[in-house]
């Protein structure tokens, strides 16, 4: 079959690979989009927290498609070495989760981990309450531009997106944010303590660590959550001890994986009905299994839009 494929760690090229075989309680499935995550990868580097994945191999990690009895599904897990940028996948038994009529299967698959990852962060993660400032670091990516509206439709009082692209935050403004914050060539600490105000913020939604998430520690609210999903401003901190203290922050690290299935699953269902009745937007971009080595390293540079592979 056709399939991007890891043949030495770093990045996937366009290939064939076997085809899965359904046997032992897994199942195949006939893709019909692709989401290229960033945990993809880093994954694929063979150095993510998770391990090195096998050689050769089928890199991507959800994807929506259609099981061998017709029913459209989201998968979110896949059986090595088969993963889900290909024509068809392998995926556990029992571990798809239907998706509601009326979602395209390109938006579809962006709501799978981007999504999840978004919605997840703070519904199940924070525990946002109704009322509460949320801030989004990292808005100008696609997680963060969910975030941003799934913080709205949480029941958020106030939303900040920060980001270092005009334009993006411009289009998180668009999408419900009451406030942006621009992060390049400025003062994080001044810019945050602003936008925070005499509150601060509740919760924070981290997609970039480094300094701009101590800045929004040092601007956070009594009793204040901060989400830590991404690493795109650097894969470490320093903090001092006393932030965490006086503010009784809680730092709360979180990856979509750890959530149980039926948690996934609803937030799934709840996602794609926002989507299917225009309450949550996507931007996607479809691409074809022969443009994977381009689309890789856009991925890599940074992307505002979710690239999908449709095959």
């Amino acid at each position: 079959m056709r399939a991007a494929v890891l043949q030495a760690y770093g990045a996937p090229r366009f290939g064939t690979f076997d085809e899965p075989v359904a046997a032992d309680g897994r199942v195949v499935v006939e893709v019909a989009a692709a989401g290229i995550n960033h945990v993809d990868v880093l994954i694929c580097t063979g150095g993510f927290y998770t391990g090195p994945p096998p050689l050769p191999s089928v890199p991507g990690s959800d994807a929506v498609g259609r099981l061998p009895d017709g029913r459209r599904v989201y998968v979110d897990a896949t059986v090595a070495p088969y993963g889900s940028l290909a024509e068809r996948t392998l995926v556990p038994d029992g571990h798809a989760i239907e998706v509601p009529d009326g979602v395209d299967d390109a938006v579809a698959a962006t709501l799978g981990n981007a999504g999840l990852a978004a919605w997840l962060s703070l519904e199940w993660r924070a525990r946002l309450a109704p009322g509460e400032t949320v801030l989004v670091l990292g808005a100008t990516g696609t997680v963060g531009h969910i975030a941003v509206q799934a913080a709205k439709l949480l029941g958020a009082g106030r939303v900040i997106a920060a980001g270092r692209d005009e334009a993006r935050l411009e289009r998180a403004r668009r999408s419900g944010a009451d406030a942006t914050v621009t992060l390049a060539g400025g003062d994080a600490d001044e810019a945050l303590a602003a936008a925070a105000g005499d509150h601060g913020f509740d919760v924070i939604v981290d997609l970039l660590w480094g300094e701009p998430a101590g800045a929004a520690l040092r601007a956070a609210a009594h009793g204040a959550r901060l989400v830590q999903i991404g690493q795109l401003a650097g894969p470490e901190l320093a903090l001092a001890a006393a932030t965490v203290r006086s503010r009784f922050a809680a730092v709360l690290g979180f990856a979509v994986f750890h959530a149980p299935l039926d948690v996934r699953a609803a937030a799934y269902r709840t996602l794609a009905e926002h989507a299917r009745d225009g309450r949550l937007t996507v931007d996607v971009e479809r691409i074809g299994l022969e443009g994977i080595e381009d689309a890789w390293r856009r991925q890599q540079a940074g992307v505002a839009h979710k690239l999908v592979v449709v095959p």
